[in-house]
C-alpha cells in the first residue's frame, strides 16, 4: 500500500530524516517509535504533505505523493491525527467532524459529510447530537474527536500521532482497542507514532525505530524489543516496558 524509499528532509544544514525506507502492507498496523527529535513527526509531515521531502520517494497505492499538498493527499486516502487537538471551539462536536468530512473527501457534499460524521462519531464513541459542545470534552474525548475527524475524511491509510498522550491507563487501553477496531471493522491501515511503548507493542504488527533521523531497527515487536541498538537508545524503564509488553526477558 505504502512504499517509502530513501526519504530525506533537511532544514538548512540540519538533517532531520536521513535515507529512511520502509513499506506498509494493506491492513497492517505499523508502530513508529523513537526518542524526541528522532524524526517521527517529520516523516508524518512528509507523508501527509505538510512538508516536501528534500529527496526520496513516497508511493501510495502505486502513485507518487511526495511534495503534493495536504488536501490532495487527503483526497487520495491518507488521513491523520495530531498530537495536540485543536478543534473549532465555536462549532459543535458534530460540526467539527462534518467539516473534516466535507473538505477531506473532496466531494463537497453536505449529505455525504453528515453521513461520514455520524459514522465516525459512532465508531469512536462520541455523541452524534448536533448540538453537543466541544467544551465538555476532556483529554480522552479530544483524542476521540481527532480520530473521528480523520475517519470522516474517508482514509484507507491513517496516520495516528500520539493517540495516548495525556490519557490515564484505562483510557490508554480504550484508545488502543479503538485503533484495533478501526483496522478490523473498517479495514483501515495504520501507522502509529507513540511514546507509550508498552501499550503500542501489544497492538502493532511491526515496529520501526528511528534515532537521530535514521532507521535503526525494524521488525516484529518481540525482535525489536531485544535489539541491542534499541535497548541502547531506550535505557531504563522504556526498554523494560517494551520487553514486558512483548514477552519479557532481557
Amino acid at each position: 500500500m505504502l512504499s517509502v524509499d530513501g526519504l530525506v528532509k533537511r532544514f538548512g544544514g540540519f538533517t532531520a530524516v536521513n535515507n529512511v525506507s520502509f513499506k506498509v502492507d494493506q491492513g497492517e498496523i505499523l508502530g513508529l517509535i523513537g526518542p524526541n527529535g528522532s524524526g517521527k513527526s517529520t516523516i508524518f509531515n512528509m507523508l501527509s504533505g505538510t512538508l516536501a521531502p528534500t529527496a526520496g520517494s513516497i508511493l501510495f497505492e502505486g502513485r507518487q505523493i511526495a511534495g503534493h499538498a495536504p488536501h490532495w493527499i487527503i483526497n487520495r486516502g491518507i488521513g491523520r491525527t495530531f498530537q495536540i487537538p485543536r478543534p473549532f471551539r465555536r462549532l459543535s462536536i458534530f460540526d467539527n467532524v462534518a467539516l473534516a468530512g466535507y473538505y477531506g473527501q473532496g466531494s463537497h457534499s453536505k449529505t455525504k459529510a453528515f453521513d461520514a460524521a455520524e459514522k465516525a462519531l459512532a465508531m469512536v464513541g462520541l455523541p452524534t447530537d448536533r448540538d453537543a459542545s466541544v467544551d465538555g470534552l476532556g483529554a480522552a474525548g479530544l483524542k476521540k474527536l481527532e480520530l473521528a475527524k480523520a475517519l470522516a475524511t474517508g482514509p484507507r491509510l491513517l496516520l495516528a500521532d500520539e493517540s495516548l498522550g495525556g490519557l490515564d491507563e484505562h483510557e490508554m487501553d480504550q484508545a488502543a482497542d479503538m485503533l484495533r477496531r478501526i483496522r478490523t471493522e473498517l479495514g483501515i491501515t495504520i501507522i502509529w507514532v507513540e511514546h507509550i511503548m508498552g501499550v503500542l507493542m501489544r497492538v502493532v504488527d511491526r515496529v520501526m525505530v528511528l534515532d537521530h533521523g535514521e532507521k535503526i531497527s525494524e521488525g516484529l515487536p518481540s525482535a525489536v524489543a531485544h535489539d541491542p541498538k534499541v535497548i541502547e537508545v531506550y535505557l531504563g524503564t522504556d526498554a523494560d516496558a517494551v520487553q514486558a509488553a512483548t514477552g519479557g526477558g532481557g
